[in-house]
């Protein structure tokens, strides 16, 4: 039986937006999508019952994704690049979020479901981390999601329409070019360890965190709540690093340096780089990958949501490494 919801999507391209969307529609659901440009509206199913193509904070272009939505699923997001102005990131997470809570609203949207991250807890001290751990914030990118939360939480307190707040952990699988430079540097053999890589690391397959979503847009009374959404076990860095190597099927990384020296090293290269307009080739966020601790517990997703992640990290792994070769992404290493 086909589900009778009209949903709103922004970020239906991404890497999550375009497995939710494909979900959704499985299911039935009447799909509704917000693109950045033509050429990314090309890229949506045809089956997407409607297409708009608007910057996020653009209220008109909202207005007219929302008309008509039972739900709606925010997931865009500005993700840390150095060249970008500062600006660009309170627009896109800050402002955005807003412009999409009030189009949402006006619409008589029942529920929204926003995307957030794992990110506003930065560098966890007590692990593992559980949604009322405390705010970190590590960088703009992460500040700026926080403060996006917190727009949510003032929404909430206006009534009306619900409003659920999802952090999913590292994402990854089919699909997913962020972690393919990890996995190109493992599979050459040129992939350098930073520090002693101890601190830990919880990730998510793309299919277990869009079932979460649908849990997170479906499960009722959940109104005004917050839910972490991982992988079923988090692991040392060093642990995931050789489990990515295991699926490759090559040898794990040997080479290890010292951690402070490279991030001084990250931070010279930003320092040069940004007045020029440049993408530096080291970040100091690419290097924090090697320091900061990150592990979360599932367990209010699980009990209030029936969350169940069932795809565990190496399983995953070896499903991601295939895509990336079937697509010819492995072939030059």
């Amino acid at each position: 039986m086909a589900d009778s919801r009209v949903i709103a999507v922004t970020g239906a391209t991404g890497f999550l937006g375009s497995h939710l969307t494909r979900f959704l529609l499985e299911q039935g659901c009447e799909v509704r999508a917000l693109a950045r440009s033509q050429a990314k509206a090309r890229e949506l199913p045809e089956r997407v019952a409607k297409t708009v193509v608007g910057d996020i904070t653009d209220r008109g272009a909202l207005d007219e994704l929302m008309a008509g939505c039972s739900e709606a699923v925010h997931l865009v997001s500005n993700f840390r690049v150095v060249k970008g102005s500062p600006d660009s990131y309170y627009q896109t997470n800050v402002e955005g979020t807003v412009q999409v809570l009030e189009a949402a609203r006006h619409a008589g949207v029942r529920r929204l479901v926003h995307c957030s991250t794992i990110g506003v807890h930065g560098d966890v001290a007590d692990t593992p981390a559980s949604e009322t751990s405390p705010y970190n914030p590590g960088d703009l990118y992460q500040e700026t999601k926080m403060q996006a939360e917190l727009a949510c939480h003032r929404q909430m307190h206006e009534g009306g329409m619900e409003i659920v707040i999802v952090r999913p952990t590292s994402q990854y699988g089919p699909g997913d070019m962020r972690m393919l430079k990890m996995f190109r540097m493992i599979a050459a053999g040129k992939f350098v360890l930073i520090g002693a890589c101890q601190e830990n690391f919880h990730a998510v397959y793309i299919d277990d965190l869009v079932r979460g979503f649908w849990q997170a847009i479906t499960t009722p009374g959940i109104g005004g709540e917050t839910f972490l959404l991982g992988g079923p076990e988090y692991v040392s860095l060093d642990e995931y690093i050789k489990t990515a190597a295991h699926a490759l099927g090559v040898k794990p990384p040997r080479l290890r340096v010292p951690y402070w020296p490279v991030h001084g090293l990250a931070w010279m290269c930003e320092v040069v780089c940004r007045p020029l307009g440049m993408e530096p080739p080291l970040h100091r966020r690419r290097v924090k990958f090697f320091k900061n601790n990150r592990a979360f517990s599932i367990a209010k997703a699980a009990a209030r949501l029936g969350y169940a992640p069932r795809t565990d990290l190496l399983a995953g792994m070896r499903k991601t490494v295939a895509w990336y070769r079937e697509n010819g992404y492995l072939d030059t290493v």
